[in-house]
């Protein structure tokens, strides 16, 4: 069902008062905070009526009413103003970034922490520690009837061997013949892309004897993969959560640093998300830990190329559009300041 203008115009005033002042919002609030043209009653009716639909909730304390998930993808997606950051910030950013613009971590870190002193959120930014490695070849080597070596090239000439234990069984021939698969499905990609791919499903549609053979091999293709993946994930502002009310709860905001810790776990969630501008608010993030928060990541680039990550993560109330436009300026800053050339000299 469809919303109304109405309706649509009291959503957005209720997410913008909430985001705001992190208090339940009330009819006679928004009748008198914003000029929606019709009586505190009529908003209070449109206000059940947009409770129903699960685009509000209401808490057991409080008469007001707060946003929904829903209610905030809604926002997100189609009544979100484009924010516009002033020229002042946008020189002081580029000032700060500039300093660094010779060191590359540096810079990264730097931006990190620019980001999290603008929005007051914990900031985090993924960057490989070096250029991350195409991979160019795969092999599978036969030891004995249970035990396979999985040799993984790289473009650079790194080379990763790994002892693999077989359950299902396999023929020499059907070894090679999965390797060749695999060089022909994975050479020429990064390990961050070949790590996003649904590596089973590649294999979905190959040959019903490596079916089981391959079902058998790719976790630890993955974790090869994962192994390779030279990444150093730098973060800022974590203690900035104590400033946000959803975090008063100390059981809570323990366990949101606690999560946060763990960043082997963390690093491989911010590889899996695509490239772009992503926006996942509570209950899209596959983590439960991350299905109160809300995570924005942005993409930059060096030379043209897909790097790393710069993001954000916190409560779902965010200033979603403010939020964006600083990770938005901050990673074409990068991508502009580390722009080597055209690419057309490799």
């Amino acid at each position: 069902m469809e919303l109304s203008d109405r309706q649509l115009k009291i959503l957005q005033a209720v997410i913008s008062d909430f985001i705001n002042t992190a208090e339940p919002v009330g009819s006679r609030s928004l009748s008198k905070n914003h000029d929606l043209g019709v009586s505190a009653a009529t908003i209070r009716n449109e206000m059940s009526d947009l409770e129903e639909m699960g685009y509000l909730t209401h808490p057991h304390t409080s008469a007001g009413r707060v946003p929904s998930e829903k209610a905030y993808r809604l926002y997100v997606n189609q009544m979100m103003n484009s924010y516009e950051m002033g020229d002042e910030m946008k020189n002081i950013i580029s000032a700060q970034l500039n300093q660094d613009m010779f060191e590359f971590d540096k810079t990264i870190r730097h931006a990190a922490k620019i980001l999290s002193e603008i929005t007051k959120l914990t900031s985090f930014a993924l960057t490989p520690k070096q250029d991350e490695d195409i991979l160019k070849y795969i092999n599978l080597l036969p030891v004995d009837d249970k035990t396979v070596i999985l040799m993984i090239v790289s473009e650079s000439g790194k080379v990763s061997n790994t002892v693999l234990h077989i359950n299902a069984p396999y023929t020499e021939e059907g070894l090679t013949l999965l390797a060749k698969s695999m060089t022909y499905s994975f050479r020429g990609k990064t390990i961050s892309e070949a790590l996003r791919g649904d590596i089973i499903t590649t294999f979905e549609n190959d040959f019903d004897a490596m079916s089981g053979l391959a079902a058998n091999i790719m976790p630890d293709f993955m974790k090869t993969l994962e192994d390779m993946l030279n990444v150093n994930l730098y973060m800022d502002g974590l203690t900035n959560i104590f400033s946000l009310p959803e975090y008063n709860d100390i059981g809570k905001a323990k366990s949101f640093i606690e999560m946060l810790n763990q960043k082997e776990a963390f690093t491989q969630k911010l590889i899996n998300r695509d490239d772009g501008v992503i926006i996942t608010i509570g209950n899209e993030n596959c983590d439960e830990n991350m299905q109160d928060c809300s995570m924005i990541t942005a993409t930059y680039h060096v030379d043209g190329k897909l790097i790393g990550k710069l993001g954000v993560i916190g409560p779902t109330r965010m200033k979603y559009s403010e939020v964006t436009s600083v990770i938005q300026y901050l990673t074409d800053n990068i991508s502009n300041t580390f722009k080597i050339g055209d690419g057309e000299d490799d």
